[in-house]
């Protein structure tokens, strides 16, 4: 049997196999249906320093091969994270990675060092709206992500820092180098795309925000050409989402040279998605004969 581990910025995963925040909760749903320790890891639901409920419904919609969400960040708060749901999750012995968001500098700061040392790892979702900022989200621009990262890294003593990258940006490899540059020990990518179905009947967004994040296979290439940006552009590790339904689009992604993945919208279609994931990642070596999925990472060879 090939051998799965992988490690990032000192934390060892059993497989690279990372369910993605906001489709998996906080694990406890899926428990019930499999024994989630088999997982690499999970990112938790995205968190906020307070309790939120999120947009009004509807809040999902569907496209061809792809679902718009519009959820709004709802979640019962760190402090009630740290108290349920944290206990839970460590005594599955799976990597933890906190997914953090805030409307403001302080905010980041604030829940990282709330989390820090309890988490395995902290994942900054930066595709927030940043009140001081006019409405623009942190994710957008590079002097932005540097001033998030930067806070956010100064809160955390302990434990790595990940920071998720907007692909709604100009260029993916800048905005990496920026997370970099403010002290990030590893970047993920990419969130959601935004996007819009509407109702032709009605003429009105099925969306009761009007838009949303677009996820699902429909993104997958334009998630692995981004990853590749990335991962040629920084030193740091690399986390790659965005589409992933088998263990091929594993494999493809770290051939771009991420070093693990993470596994949303598939868990939604098929709810023992991840488990067939890792099982097909490691049947795909041993019929190749390849030895540790790491030989595989960033091994594409451009034409």
């Amino acid at each position: 049997m090939a051998d799965l581990q992988v490690e990032i910025c000192g934390v060892k995963f059993k497989n690279p196999v990372i369910a993605a925040s906001g489709t998996f909760g906080f694990g406890r749903e899926y428990n019930l249906l499999y024994d989630i320790s088999q997982l690499g890891g999970i990112s938790t639901k995205g968190m906020t320093l307070e309790p939120r409920n999120g947009n009004p419904t509807p809040r999902i919609a569907e496209g061809k091969s792809v679902i718009l969400n519009a959820v709004g960040l709802q979640n019962p708060g760190a402090d009630y994270f740290i108290r349920n749901d944290l206990p839970f999750l460590k005594s599955k012995g799976l990597v933890v990675i906190a997914n953090v968001a805030g409307k403001t500098l302080e905010d980041y700061g604030e829940i990282c060092a709330k989390l820090d040392g309890l988490a395995d790892m902290v994942e900054l979702n930066i595709s927030c709206p940043n009140v001081k900022a006019g409405g623009m989200a942190f994710g957008i621009r590079p002097e932005s992500i540097l001033k998030v990262t930067q806070i956010s890294k100064k809160s955390l003593k302990r434990t790595p820092l990940i920071v998720k990258l907007s692909p709604n940006v100009e260029s993916i490899a800048v905005n990496a180098q920026a997370a970099e540059s403010g002290g990030a020990d590893c970047v993920s990518l990419i969130n959601t795309l935004t996007g819009m179905v509407i109702d032709i009947e009605k003429r009105k967004p099925l969306l009761a925000n009007n838009t949303g994040g677009v996820s699902g296979a429909g993104i997958k290439p334009i998630a692995v050409r981004m990853v590749y940006e990335a991962a040629h552009a920084v030193k740091i590790p690399v986390i790659g989402m965005g589409g992933i339904t088998c263990g091929k689009d594993v494999i493809e992604f770290m051939m771009a040279g991420a070093s693990a993945v993470q596994v949303g919208t598939a868990n939604f279609t098929d709810a023992n998605a991840m488990p067939r994931i890792i099982a097909e990642t490691g049947r795909w070596l041993d019929e190749r004969k390849i030895a540790s999925v790491k030989q595989i990472i960033n091994t594409v060879t451009l034409n």
